[in-house]
């Protein structure tokens, strides 16, 4: 018995049916792409492309960690086509680094629904280089990347294209979660640029499921065509660094950071521990060892700007070993600031203080100067001297050396502490306990020439890390070498005396030879300059 043969009206229905319940099927079966150098050809997926897609159809939010040219921006295209001709009104909104590469993406969606069979197509009711709109309501667009972008559009589905290299993703992320709330679906991609940024962020809280986005991971050896020599070739053509950025979906090798991420990843493996206590009014104090009379200490400290965009730092380094014994990191009033630094500077065996004294940090100078804590940093007034020895550690003839008090950070102090943290940090000659010192160091990268922290985050407790290990380095050294600091010289005074000079000699001094009297009743250790 013979089967009746199925009508071509069937034969479509059928199709449109599978092409509706499927988007590989419907990618694989009718959907063609322009080569750059084939021209219109069939869009054949890989297994990976049909395992990404699979994911994309099951999961609302997916995060693509991905190789180059692994064509899953035409994918994402394809995606999105399929969504808007098999849902009304449903409404895409491309964002990427680049309003050309957004613009892009909405000519792949273009280029695939004009190839389409005519019984699939939908025709458009409106069509310009950065939108498409379907006749059944649906469209997709693009977008420059700013603050409010996406903020009053009804989405369906939002698409971040290379979502590491966004500007102002983090608010446009916020601004976009109404939206996506009442069902929007999100798709981000991109390979890695370092570590910190809201790409990175969103990734490791999908591996740990901390977050609603499904991980979709995309080494570059998941394409069936690519052997080793391909990875070499990248190498040879864009460097160890791009390479591991473009290829290997590497976020520690990617980047602009200022501190190399592989060093600041080996702190991380070695010396990051948690504190032995968390104290102050904010539990904010972290301490890694308490205080031990035999020691000497700096503490070193940045103001908040006062905005509530920032934070008040402050490190107790040992002088000495260079390891990190304390730190805070919090919210507080200048006058508070001062207060705390006091008292943690003088539980620390009366330790240099050092403020940064830009805007607002001087409120938190003058409750020092006004509780008269005698070891505060004062430099010379003209920043001109910052590298010369003019820097002292205490107040001691301030008005005829012109001294003021505290650290001035300025155009020409900045990439000096940048760059002493910098060497300091590839010498591994500092111990960072702190996973909040180093989660900082991780943002701390360079924009335009100049280190700052990346956008959205912080860089406090850089800032006033970099100022202790200048002062400690520079300035102190300096005046080790003014007064002729060694051992031969100092272990020669045997009997009590004041001099021009400042040094003072006595039955303390016999004990501890390396002391410099600052006036006649104070005295200041400096067995730590000569290590």
């Amino acid at each position: 018995m013979n089967t009746p043969q199925k009508s071509l009206k069937d034969v479509i229905k059928e199709q449109y049916q599978k092409c509706a319940g499927d988007p590989v099927y419907f990618m694989k079966k009718y959907c063609k792409i322009q080569h750059p150098i084939r021209g219109k050809i069939a869009f054949e997926l890989y297994p990976f492309q049909e395992e990404t897609l699979t994911d994309f159809k099951d999961h609302r939010y997916n995060i693509v960690l991905k190789s180059r040219q692994l064509g899953i921006s035409t994918l994402v295209a394809g995606y999105a086509l399929w969504k808007m001709i098999f849902h009304e009104d449903f409404n895409v909104l491309i964002i990427a680094n680049k309003q050309d590469v957004a613009k892009n993406l909405v000519l792949k969606v273009r280029t695939m629904n004009q190839l389409l069979p005519v019984w699939l197509r939908v025709a458009e009711s409106e069509d310009n280089k950065l939108s498409l709109r379907l006749k059944n309501g649906s469209q997709v667009k693009a977008v420059s990347s700013k603050p409010d972008s996406g903020r009053s559009e009804a989405l369906s589905l939002l698409v971040f294209d290379e979502a590491a290299f966004i500007d102002y993703i983090d608010e446009i992320w916020t601004g976009t979660q109404l939206t996506l709330a009442t069902g929007g679906d999100c798709i981000a991609l991109s390979t890695p640029n370092g570590v910190g940024n809201w790409f990175h962020r969103m990734w490791v809280g999908a591996e740990n499921g901390q977050n609603l986005f499904n991980p979709i991971k995309l080494h570059w050896t998941v394409h069936p065509d690519r052997e080793q020599d391909w990875r070499d070739e990248q190498t040879q053509q864009l460097g160890d660094k791009q390479a591991a950025q473009e290829c290997d979906c590497d976020f520690i090798s990617s980047g602009d950071n200022v501190i190399d991420g592989e060093l600041l990843q080996w702190y991380t493996d070695n010396y990051i521990i948690e504190p032995i206590s968390k104290g102050g009014f904010d539990g904010n104090i972290w301490k890694w060892k308490e205080a031990d009379y035999t020691r000497t200490y700096v503490v070193t400290a940045d103001v908040s700007r006062g905005d509530g965009a920032d934070y008040s730092a402050f490190h107790v380094i040992d002088a000495e070993s260079c390891e990190q014994v304390a730190e805070y990191k919090g919210k507080i009033e200048p006058t508070d600031f001062g207060n705390m630094l006091i008292s943690i500077a003088t539980e620390y065996n009366d330790a240099l203080l050092i403020v940064d004294n830009a805007n607002i940090g001087w409120a938190t100078i003058q409750q020092i100067l006004d509780r008269d804590y005698k070891n505060l940093f004062w430099s010379h007034k003209d920043v001109q001297y910052v590298d010369a020895d003019t820097q002292w550690t205490n107040k001691w003839n301030r008005e005829q050396k012109q001294m003021i008090p505290g650290f001035t950070i300025s155009s020409k102090t900045r990439p000096m502490i940048v760059s002493k943290i910098d060497s300091y940090m590839k010498d591994k000659s500092i111990i960072i306990h702190s996973k909040r010192t180093i989660d900082e160091l991780f943002t701390f990268v360079w924009v335009n020439g100049r280190a700052e922290a990346a956008r959205g985050y912080n860089d406090d407790l850089t800032m006033s890390l970099g100022i202790g290990l200048w002062v400690r380095d520079t300035a102190l050294r300096l005046r080790g070498e003014r007064v002729d600091l060694n051992r031969s010289v100092l272990s020669g005074f045997t009997k009590t005396e004041y001099t021009q000079t400042g040094m003072y000699t006595s039955t303390d001094l016999k004990e501890n030879p390396y002391q410099m009297q600052v006036n006649k009743d104070d005295f200041e250790d400096l067995r730590w300059l000569l290590r």
